[in-house]
């Protein structure tokens, strides 16, 4: 009696430990290939701040090639899927898609078009207003404010709607924290922008008097 319990508790043991071994096996593969979609959509992040914006393209197509790698490793495992880590690197995707798509003025994907939850969506949208802020700066410090007003409408968009979605931060992965962020970028950017447009006609006012005088 007593081996037949230590052989049927073995073997349910053996079933135990061949779950989790094919379990953390997966976990294993897909932390790497979040860290490696992370680290794709970092870096067409900068390539749109050098715009280089093909090479932002081609770079979000290789890691939303490995974000559908993950869905596929995890197949099997939703309780990994949605443990974290997957959303963190969805959004960080969805805020690189984002980003090219207003900088660019090109169609903005939803979150189906992304292959993203809803959540790492609108949080990858609310980094994004931060990235926009960068590209703002950096065409006010080159002399070109012709999209600024565009940009800075589609940032108040965003806060607009991420405002509105007022529900707990379990299902919306902490938007309320990165509405937050944003409303204090949006506030910032607009007094640069602002600041920036009253230099520029102040700049004006002064090219128009000097060839006045210089007419005289």
């Amino acid at each position: 009696m007593a081996e037949r319990i230590t052989s049927r508790l073995e073997a349910i043991a053996e079933k135990v430990r061949f779950h989790f071994s094919v379990k953390d096996e997966a976990r294993e593969k897909a932390l790497t290939l979040c860290r490696e979609a992370t680290r794709y959509s970092t870096n067409a992040i900068r390539a749109i701040h050098r715009q280089e914006y093909q090479e932002a393209r081609n770079i979000l197509d290789q890691a939303k090639g490995v974000l559908e790698q993950v869905k596929q490793t995890l197949a099997q495992h939703p309780d990994l899927y949605y443990a974290g880590y997957v959303h963190d690197a969805q959004k960080e995707f969805a805020e690189g898609c984002i980003t090219l798509a207003l900088v660019r003025g090109e169609e903005l994907h939803d979150a189906a078009g992304l292959g993203v939850g809803y959540a790492a969506y609108l949080n990858g949208m609310g980094e994004a207003v931060g990235e926009l802020r960068r590209y703002l700066l950096d065409t006010i410090r080159r002399g070109d404010l012709s999209r600024c007003e565009e940009v800075l409408a589609a940032m108040d968009d965003i806060y607009g709607i991420l405002v509105t979605m007022d529900f707990p931060d379990a299902l919306t992965g902490g938007l309320r924290r990165t509405t937050d962020s944003v409303r204090g970028i949006l506030e910032k950017t607009r007094g640069d922008l602002t600041v920036a447009f009253e230099q520029r006609g102040l700049q004006e006012k002064m090219a128009t008097l000097e060839e006045k005088l210089r007419g005289r």
